[in-house]
């Protein structure tokens, strides 16, 4: 599956390990962590201890790195530069700043090793599955090559863009949509509460409808966020979300008015929906 490459990991944590586990039942994968029982599991899946950063990169080809933060990936990238072969590459799959993953490309680069940065969605249970989404961004030909290693642990993995960076770009805009959904679901809570429903009830519903029609990333069909022209296939489309849409948060927020609810992020929406969509309201309509 690795083509031949010999893969390292470094960071055994709840994504990580099943990563790391994922990968050693296909190939021979070295593995180092700060915690011993990290690192035990770790064997047990197959993979073989590596005493230090430097005794891993020797025996690496592909190193996996998955640690907490930009200081702590700049630390690992650190001990593992001076002991890998040219040609070699670094997958950052911490989600970083932009930036880091240019610097520690660039820094890489002096020493003949290519980084990618390469993030992750999916969570602990797309690690443990192998379904996780793996946004990489950097050198098309170390793509290619990363992308086959690394498919015993995601099922979907691109191509962000050219440069190191891209992936992460990615996966921020991907967790704004995330957690800017998290903070609605607050409020439709607190509108639901209000009302004297059934949270967990509604949390049913919510989860279930979602995963019929995809939820926000239902709408993720175009290639730009410029205005639909009238002749396009999707103003049809984008249209009639837009009207459905409007509808139900008028109701919504008229719901809200009666109830005494602050729903600022509702009240965002119905502002922003239509341009957003790309089908904004002509002269003379509502």
């Amino acid at each position: 599956m690795s083509d031949g490459l010999r893969l390292g990991y470094v960071g055994l944590g709840n994504i990580g390990g099943p990563m790391a586990a994922r990968l050693a039942a296909e190939s021979a994968v070295t593995v180092f962590d700060v915690s011993a029982d990290a690192v035990a599991t770790a064997v047990d899946a197959g993979a073989v201890a590596a005493a230090d950063l430097g005794t891993l990169a020797g025996a690496s080809d592909l190193v996996s790195v998955c640690v907490r933060d930009d200081v702590q990936v700049h630390d690992v990238v650190d001990g593992l530069l001076p002991h890998l072969a040219a040609g070699s590459m670094i997958a950052v799959h911490s989600t970083i700043s932009p930036q880091t993953a240019a610097d520690e490309a660039r820094r890489c680069a002096d020493r003949d090793v290519i980084l990618l940065d390469a993030p992750i969605s999916g969570g602990a249970p797309g690690a443990q599955q192998g379904r996780l989404a793996i946004m990489i961004g950097g050198d098309r030909a170390a793509y290619d090559r990363a992308k086959r290693a690394l498919a015993p642990a995601g099922d979907l993995i691109v191509h962000a863009g050219p440069a190191p960076g891209d992936g992460t770009r990615m996966k921020l805009a991907r967790n704004l949509l995330h957690f800017v959904s998290f903070t609605a679901t607050t409020e439709a809570a607190r509108l639901a509460e209000a009302a004297g429903i059934d949270l967990q009830k509604l949390g049913r519903v919510v989860r279930h409808t979602d995963e019929i029609t995809g939820g926000a990333g239902a709408i993720m069909l175009r290639e730009t966020t410029a205005p639909i022209a009238e002749d396009d296939f999707w103003h049809g489309v984008f249209t009639h979300v837009r009207d459905l849409g409007e509808k139900d948060l008028d109701l919504a927020l008229a719901a809200a008015d009666v109830l005494g609810v602050d729903l600022p992020l509702a009240r965002r929406a119905r502002t922003d929906l239509a341009a957003g969509l790309g089908v904004p309201h002509t002269e003379g309509e509502r």
